[in-house]
């Protein structure tokens, strides 16, 4: 079922849209702060994979999650706790460590394994909130559309503002991108 566009779904979309890029955007920082020579390509792939998950989710949410959210709900927490502890624990051992002996570690990359599962994890909890989209009829073609626009482009703007202070902070924004995202899990974990 779509709703009626109207302005006011607009702007809720885009409110509802910046508010589910947040985790997003703190992950792109991170990411960007740990690695400032980080390759073209994965400086965009971040942004887009985060919007495409934050717009897909709630779309899959509207159309199948209510024979699973309960599963989801019960469980997105831990998933997300999971993904983004193990990441940023690994980047605060790997920044530690080159802090210790800089010439024998050397910088951390961001892969693209680690892109995606930072994608599924800081988009989760949109899967649960399509479901909410289903049971208050929401246009849902608004609404993940603005969410995935609204994620790409705040997740663009930090991108801009991680490389130039990624120069600056050399393993110490490593160590801090890893506390973040152990953070941001602790977050999900808690509720």
């Amino acid at each position: 079922m779509i709703a009626s566009f109207t302005l006011a779904n607009l702007a809720e979309a885009l409110i509802l849209g910046v508010a589910l890029a947040m985790d997003a955007m703190a992950v792109t920082l991170s990411n960007s702060l740990c690695e400032p020579d980080m390759p073209r390509s994965k400086k965009l792939a971040m942004p887009i994979a985060f919007a495409l998950f934050q717009m897909g989710m709630p779309i899959a949410g509207y159309f199948g999650g209510t024979l699973v959210a309960p599963l989801i709900e019960a469980y997105a927490g831990i998933v997300s706790f999971a993904i983004l502890a193990f990441v940023g624990g690994k980047m605060v051992w790997e920044a530690a460590r080159e802090l210790r002996e800089p010439e024998s570690c050397p910088a951390s990359r961001l892969t693209w394994p680690t892109i995606f599962m930072e994608a599924v994890a800081t988009s989760i909890d949109a899967f649960v909130v399509g479901v909410s989209f289903a049971a208050g009829g929401k246009d849902i073609v608004l609404y993940g559309g603005a969410i995935g626009v609204t994620t790409l482009l705040c997740c663009l703007a930090v991108l801009v503002v991680g490389r130039r202070l990624g120069a600056h902070f050399g393993p110490r924004a490593t160590i801090a991108g890893g506390v973040v995202l152990i953070v941001i899990g602790l977050k999900a974990l808690i509720g």
